[in-house]
């Protein structure tokens, strides 16, 4: 197969899910507002900074869902879809999408978001296989920890590379799609990175390696 390979978060989405998930929580109410608020802002600006501890940053995600059980956690996440996730939706990567689909592609997002948070979006993107950071889960409750490799930075590399190999695949004229200097490691794998709406820091090392950069938003 010919993997076409996307991150979710303001590459496939115009904004970031992780971060509308807490503001999400804020404006309904289920966390302190303030506290949460501000420290949501902060670890996404560590993010964008490329200096995110990823443990951390997940234990603070994943923290109000330890308190609730999972019917109550699919009611919110279903409120979340059509609230904050819809309007960032985007009819250029909804076509890209289609146009890999044609051209008889696999394709797969790989996100350092949640896998609770990013499983509907995928769902709703018609995008089969999914890669995210993966809550821990005991006796059916969150216990607010993360089971195995967060899919972040170098762990996107090593949990892509442990499909590949339980798939029998390999990474022969994948692409891969993303908008963030996090996903560096990655795009350095692929026969075809492709830079999309990138931070000043992927831009700059796209146009020295020339790479594809590209707009959905535009």
């Amino acid at each position: 197969m010919t993997l076409a390979i996307f991150d979710l978060d303001n590459t496939l989405l115009a904004g970031d899910s992780d971060h509308a998930w807490g503001e999400f929580l804020v404006e309904e109410g289920m966390v302190d507002a303030e506290e949460y608020k501000r420290a949501n802002d902060r670890f996404y600006q560590e993010y964008l900074n490329g200096e995110l501890d990823v443990f951390h940053y997940q234990r603070f995600v994943l923290a109000p869902l330890t308190r609730h059980n999972l019917e109550e956690l699919e009611g919110w996440r279903a409120a979340f879809m059509a609230k904050k996730v819809q309007p960032m939706m985007l009819d250029k990567a909804v076509k890209l999408l289609a146009d890999h689909r044609e051209r008889g592609h696999t394709l797969m997002i790989i996100t350092a978001t949640s896998r609770c948070i990013t499983e509907p979006i995928a769902e709703m993107l018609g995008v089969d296989h999914l890669i995210a950071t993966e809550p821990e889960l005991v006796n059916g409750k969150f216990t607010g920890e993360v089971a195995g490799t967060p899919s972040f930075q170098e762990g996107k590399v090593e949990r892509l590379n442990d499909w590949l190999t339980a798939h029998g695949e390999s990474l022969e004229g994948a692409w891969f799609y993303s908008d963030s200097h996090n996903d560096l490691p990655l795009l350095r794998k692929v026969d075809n990175p492709v830079a999309v709406d990138p931070d000043p820091t992927l831009e700059k090392t796209a146009i020295e390696n020339g790479w594809a950069v590209i707009s959905l938003r535009a």
